[in-house]
């Protein structure tokens, strides 16, 4: 690192880097936002360990528990929801990618703020499949 330092620090912006020493512990070097990933993808696994260990009601309803923000899906999305993000952060805890499940948990808590503000209420206006549109 003492002979190339510039180009470790543009590695640790990409990826975690280890780097070793030859009179202490290895340190490891990553960006502030890798780090901030790992500590939520921590925070969502010690919610979703107490979800998991309590017998009490659904799925859905031990994560709208610890998630409010999930009481303003409908019981069919909080169904959903429960089962995506639980998929999502066993894929995040599988393959060490924290983005997965905290994209996964965001797209939901945004979901259910639109929902609650009332976004999506409107019918629809759907085109007729047979009517042509012009190209711009």
């Amino acid at each position: 690192m003492s002979r190339s330092s510039a180009d470790v620090f543009a590695a640790a912006a990409d990826h975690p880097v280890r780097v070793t020493r030859r009179d202490g512990e290895s340190l490891v070097l990553m960006s502030e936002s890798a780090d901030a990933a790992r500590i939520s993808l921590l925070e969502l696994a010690a919610q979703l360990v107490a979800v998991s260990t309590s017998m009490e009601g659904t799925l859905a309803a031990r994560m709208s528990d610890r998630f409010p923000w999930m009481l303003a899906l409908s019981a069919a999305d909080q169904e959903t929801c429960a089962d995506d993000v639980l998929a999502a952060a066993r894929a995040s805890f599988a393959t060490n990618q924290p983005h997965l499940a905290i994209a996964q948990l965001t797209s939901w808590r945004e979901s259910a703020t639109a929902v609650a503000a009332g976004l999506g209420k409107e019918p629809m206006e759907w085109l007729d499949d047979s009517e042509a549109v012009e190209r711009p």
